[in-house]
């Protein structure tokens, strides 16, 4: 039995996935790759990450709308998440709901690779905040795309009525 599908069905493998190398000194590094970017899924987001030894992927964060799944496959390190710092290791599953209650980074502690898979909503319209650096990312995507993209640093803002007639 042969389902009707309207758009090629993609499967990808995260051995074989096309990866990029992110580098920015002196504390983010990361191998990784899109594990939805060109298939079906349009509410799902998903990825394979490397983190060499000392290093992390992202600023310390956290999300308004979005919810988060981090897979630890291989190595060790440290979630800090809110005011604490836990130990991961492979096999962990760690699950991040969104709200100020539960920013996070992922950092690799160890002297050796640690590997995981993010898995992520993408809900929009989101707004990211960076605690550290008391910043925000705000965004808006229609139909899988970009629309709207703003970061900034927390301040007085504008009023209102601002600018308008």
């Amino acid at each position: 039995m042969s389902a009707n599908i309207a758009k090629p069905f993609v499967i990808h493998n995260f051995n074989t996935i096309e990866m990029e190398h992110f580098v920015r000194p002196p504390l983010y590094e990361s191998l990784g790759g899109s594990l939805t970017r060109g298939t079906a899924a349009s509410k799902l987001g998903a990825s394979i990450d490397t983190l060499p030894p000392g290093k992390r992927c992202s600023p310390f964060h956290l999300h308004h709308a979005q919810e988060e799944m981090f897979i630890v496959l291989n190595g060790r390190g440290t979630l800090r998440i809110g005011d604490e710092e836990r130990a991961i290791e492979e096999g962990d599953v760690i699950c991040i709901p969104p709200g100020k209650a539960w920013p996070h980074q992922i950092i690799n502690t160890s002297d050796q690779p640690l590997r995981y898979i993010s898995i992520s909503t993408m809900e929009s319209p989101e707004i990211c905040e960076y605690p550290d650096a008391d910043k925000f990312l705000a965004r808006a995507r229609i139909n899988g795309r970009e629309d709207f993209r703003r970061i900034d640093f927390r301040g007085a803002g504008v009023d209102y009525w601002e600018g308008e007639k």
